[in-house]
């Protein structure tokens, strides 16, 4: 049986994430000195917050009567009020889900919170205004920090390929039915949280409770809207049709970014971390990955992301080589030749032997659960 990274999630026994949290503390300690209490509205809690020492604590974006701001500050606390105005907050305990960053929907993408933080970072961008930078690498850091909680314990594979994978393709289908079966094998799926081959891994992993006619059914209704290019919206709500026909999905994990505003996130992630800096984003996919990677055909973002994953498991900069899987020998090849170079860099060393290029997206599963047990052995 899976583990929900849900359930999976613990954090720092020093962060307050919730107001259930904040109360149990509270009760239990009758001090908040030491603690960091992150985007808790404690609008309700002024008794306790004038009740409590604060010595020491750190409140970020956590709304206060001013009463109580006031005492726990003369306490010593730090407090980081809400920004309002802001059309994400950068304090956030906890990743995204798709109906968040989708909200509003139905007037339009472009109404979405997803669109709306995309078009003020266009425009805090071209200013260089080094306030709005440092808002946007607190609301990275909170990302990371959630998305760290979120997967401890848990096995992730990462899924790389294309954005540009169109809906109704045989490709599709299969790297769905890849998302599926890794699922199902007890993994949780990562993938780089767009549309195309990532949009189809996260399906895969969120159908993996159902039976064939459900993933067959579910891409026969995607392929009505092949692509999020000319319309976002159209795009997105055949994604909301199939969660709304079939509710009880598996977990999985979306990891996009902004800087590709052209690239909206794919709503079959149950959790989304999206960030402003690629760089980030792209580091932390793969350093997450900690039972392999497996690479669908794609250009150079899939080209750059094989090699971004086979330094770190060739100088070992993160411990044991994990399991590289390339899939399509004809693609890894002849048209990107990128098999060959791999091969002569693993060559006499300890990721030589993690390393697999399969023809069939079918062979995926099997390949990486053999070059896990190689390093276990």
């Amino acid at each position: 049986m899976q583990t929900s990274p849900a359930h999976a999630a613990h954090h720092n026994d020093r962060e307050i994430e919730t107001l259930e949290e904040f109360d149990a503390v509270v009760s239990s300690r009758g001090t908040l000195a030491g603690f960091r209490v992150q985007c808790v509205d404690l609008t309700d809690r002024t008794r306790e917050l004038l009740a409590s020492d604060a010595t020491g604590a750190v409140f970020l974006g956590c709304p206060m009567r001013e009463n109580a701001a006031a005492k726990v500050r003369a306490d010593g606390a730090l407090v980081f009020p809400p920004l309002p105005g802001l059309p994400f907050d950068p304090y956030r305990g906890h990743l995204y889900r798709p109906d968040e960053l989708f909200a509003s929907l139905d007037k339009g993408y472009e109404e979405t919170p997803d669109a709306l933080a995309y078009a003020w970072f266009q425009q805090t961008k071209a200013d260089g205004d080094i306030y709005a930078s440092m808002l946007r690498s607190v609301h990275d850091d909170a990302i990371s920090d959630a998305l760290d909680e979120l997967l401890r314990g848990t096995r992730v594979v990462g899924v790389m390929g294309g954005h540009a994978l169109g809906r109704g393709t045989d490709a599709y289908d299969g790297a769905a039915r890849l998302g599926r079966e890794l699922a199902r094998a007890g993994f949780t799926v990562a993938t780089g949280g767009g549309p195309g081959a990532m949009e189809a891994a996260n399906l895969g992993a969120y159908a993996a409770p159902y039976d064939d006619t459900m993933l067959h059914e579910a891409c026969e209704l995607l392929a009505k809207s092949p692509s999020f290019v000319p319309s976002v919206t159209d795009w997105a709500r055949a994604a909301f049709e199939v969660r709304t026909r079939w509710p009880k999905g598996n977990t999985s994990v979306g990891i996009p970014t902004w800087f590709y505003g052209h690239e909206p996130p794919n709503a079959f992630a149950s959790h989304i971390a999206k960030y402003f800096a690629n760089a980030t984003r792209e580091d932390g996919l793969l350093a997450r990955s900690n039972a392999g990677v497996v690479f669908l055909p794609g250009a150079a973002g899939t080209v750059q992301e094989i090699f971004d994953n086979a330094t770190p498991n060739y100088y070992e900069s993160r411990g044991e080589p994990t399991p590289m899987v390339l899939v399509n020998r004809a693609h890894w090849t002849e048209r990107l030749p990128t098999w060959p170079l791999l091969q002569a860099l693993a060559r006499d060393r300890s990721m030589e032997s993690r390393i697999a290029l399969v023809d069939r997206i079918e062979e995926a599963p099997e390949a990486l659960i053999r070059l896990a047990h190689v390093n276990e052995s």
